[in-house]
């Protein structure tokens, strides 16, 4: 979902009213970060509160390249990160997943052995193969076992878009919400829904009803799901004890646009680039009684901070014994404080962009291969920036191109280098630069092998549905990543 889907951002046809309304109760951030361009990086990051080089989600295969966790990959999340739900359950929280995991899919990466309690979703998105037993389709899990495969028992429709996913993830949280309360017991639930990824899906209720096609319906349903749940809350009456966040994993996927794919407003690119379009995302934060209503942040934020948050939201302390990214953004919502911090844009291995206040500065630029462009992959449709979106891997360590994010959001004119601001600029960023990269202990890659032995052939629980697929014979092989 990209910066510039939601009404609040000034998205025209105006179809997330409860989105909205959450911003409008809460506190909007407009400089909130994923900390990857890419689904399964972000989201270790998010529960790690560590950049992806850090823990390990990230190949060294090729430089600076993207890769996540689809079916054949080997590695997952290792048992040596500490998983947000990991450490609120010392302070006696009941912790949920409610869709798409995403941090490996074979048995020692199972979420309920990396501190979740319950979980209702899948390992992977809903991506292929769509019903060819060649390959195995995406198991759905309640808990330990899978409960049935996406396109044979929980169906989407490929010609029309129709799924009633959403609407099982929604009544999944409600009720999830609703026993926690009776039984007066804290939790964490991580409603991961993946409607907007493509290939897209809306239930029947909202098909045809978006300005904006296919697409415009599964936001429409998302949003009307946010709703759903903040009411839920509010009718237990336990909104003012609860802390909800709403964000995304990466911009909006440009190369599935206009039918499949999002808008990131004003901003140069989408998901698999490190331009803003790519890693600035919408995010919200709800919390009535506690949150002034009507805020607005220019607070520099990050997923790896909602880690750091929900710790301090719970009394706890993060681990001591590593090096966390995330900040408590506390201050920063319930007093308006704003907390100086960078940002650091990853592509793989490669620090490629940093912020510091208002300027960006790049020190390699690539959108993705002259092969690739050549077969119509575009993360930039349309959007060619001279020097700047660049089909080969630039390199600009010794003269970052720099730009200042208040004149520029588009990233489309890199201040000169003979310029005073670009000197003065420059010196401070550079400082941030050096200090960052000494803390720097890449993780173990668990995104560098790849194997079809170990995807989803025979996952637990699919000897009693009969859904068990024979598992070829390994052939562990180095993944190939593209972008």
């Amino acid at each position: 979902m990209g910066w510039g889907d939601l009404g609040v951002f000034g998205e025209p046809s105006k179809e997330t009213p409860n989105l909205d309304q959450m911003a409008s109760e809460g506190m909007l951030f407009l400089d909130f970060y994923t900390a990857n361009p890419l689904c399964s990086p972000s989201r270790a990051a998010l529960l790690t509160g560590r950049l992806p080089v850090r823990n390990g989600f990230y190949t060294t295969n090729a430089h600076a390249r993207n890769a996540y966790t689809p079916q054949d990959i080997v590695g997952g999340i290792p048992d040596s990160e500490l998983l947000l739900p990991e450490l609120l359950k010392k302070a006696g929280y009941t912790n949920k997943i409610i869709g798409k995991w995403h941090l490996g899919h074979r048995p020692q990466f199972h979420p309920m052995k990396h501190g979740f309690d319950e979980w209702f979703g899948s390992p992977n998105c809903h991506f292929g193969p769509f019903d060819n037993r060649a390959l195995p389709n995406i198991p759905v899990y309640r808990d330990w076992e899978m409960i049935g495969r996406y396109y044979e028992d929980f169906k989407i429709d490929l010609k029309t878009g129709e799924a009633n996913l959403t609407q099982i993830y929604l009544q999944e949280a409600l009720d999830f919400i609703s026993k926690q309360q009776a039984s007066q017991q804290p939790f964490f639930l991580y409603w991961a829904i993946d409607a907007t990824h493509a290939p897209v899906y809306a239930s029947k209720r909202f098909l045809g009803t978006s300005q904006r096609g296919l697409y415009g319906d599964a936001v429409r349903e998302i949003d009307d799901s946010i709703g759903k749940i903040l009411k839920h809350l509010q009718k237990l009456g336990i909104s003012e004890n609860t802390f909800v966040f709403f964000t995304s994993d990466n911009g909006a996927a440009l190369i599935s646009a206009p039918k499949q794919g999002g808008s990131n407003g004003r901003f140069l690119c989408g998901k698999q680039t490190t331009f803003e379009g790519g890693m600035r995302e919408p995010a919200i934060a709800w919390w009535p009684g506690h949150i002034p209503a009507g805020g607005v942040s220019h607070q520099l934020g990050n997923v790896m901070d909602l880690f750091t948050t929900s710790l301090s939201l719970a009394g706890l302390q993060p681990p001591s014994d590593r090096q966390i990214d995330g900040i408590d953004l506390l201050p920063a919502i319930l007093q308006g404080k704003l907390i100086d911090r960078p940002i650091f844009y990853y592509r793989g291995n490669e620090m490629m962009a940093v912020r510091v206040g208002l300027y960006k500065a790049h020190y390699w630029t690539w959108s993705n291969s002259w092969e690739e462009y050549s077969k119509g992959i575009d993360f930039c449709p349309g959007q060619n920036v001279s020097g700047v979106t660049t089909h080969t891997q630039e390199e600009h360590t010794s003269l970052p191109l720099l730009f200042h994010l208040g004149r520029d959001p588009g990233e489309k004119y890199p201040l000169s280098f003979a310029s005073d601001e670009y000197q003065r600029a420059m010196e401070q960023i550079s400082v941030v630069v050096r200090q960052h990269k000494a803390t720097v202990v890449p993780g173990e890659p668990q995104l560098n092998v790849c194997d079809k032995a170990v995807m989803n052939w025979s996952p637990p629980g699919c000897e009693k549905l009969g859904k068990c697929l024979k598992q070829p014979k390994s052939d562990p092989k180095k993944c190939i990543w593209p972008h």
